[in-house]
């Protein structure tokens, strides 16, 4: 019960705050927060989520969010992890790495309320008729995800047909030549490289 108290708390009390101190800590904290309170499906649906929080505003370059997209899916592991990367390149805490620690913290946070708050319950709610649908349309992300991949990575990163031929020819890599990740990013960042000194 209190972690679930504390969870909703954080949602409400983190933007009011922010927009009361004007402080850019408060600030980091409050958009990570909310950008893992609504995310729903894993990692990548949060991508929509992340660069409406630090794009529109030039907290981050276009180029920078999406390099660091890429970057991170050069490595296994959670893609939650890509926050430390946005919260280090924001630079409102210095080193940079404790605004990295401190928007990692922030996304993950949520999840962890939520899990302590809902396992007591959880027996109890999935036998409920009515939470059920609700349960189940949670779990249908797919479209979400089709959704992340179409913005902000598709409408960022193809901007001609030689964009979509690299992409292609990367996703071929990994699916069919079965290349490591990492081999791949720094394979077509070096033919991106290539392609745009024309």
């Amino acid at each position: 019960l209190i972690a679930l108290v504390l969870f909703f708390t954080l949602l409400i009390v983190l933007p009011v705050a922010s927009e009361l101190v004007n402080n850019d800590i408060l600030a980091l904290a409050d958009s990570f927060y909310r950008s893992g309170s609504l995310v729903f499906g894993g990692g990548h649906v949060v991508l929509p989520l992340l660069e409406a929080e630090v794009v529109p505003n030039g907290r981050v370059s276009k180029d920078d969010f999406l390099a660091g997209y890429g970057a991170a899916q050069a490595f296994s592991g959670l893609l939650f992890t890509f926050s430390a990367y946005l919260g280090a390149a924001i630079g409102i805490l210095s080193p940079g790495w404790l605004g990295g620690l401190l928007a990692l913290g922030s996304i993950v946070m949520p999840a962890f309320l939520l899990v302590f708050g809902v396992l007591p319950y959880w027996d109890c709610l999935r036998t409920l008729a009515r939470a059920r649908a609700p349960i189940t349309g949670v779990n249908a992300d797919d479209g979400i995800l089709l959704a992340a991949l179409y913005a902000p990575v598709f409408t960022g990163a193809i901007a001609d047909p030689e964009d979509f031929a690299l992409a292609a020819a990367a996703f071929s890599l990994l699916v069919f030549g079965k290349a490591p990740p990492w081999l791949v990013v720094v394979l077509t960042g070096g033919a991106s490289d290539l392609l745009h000194l024309r």
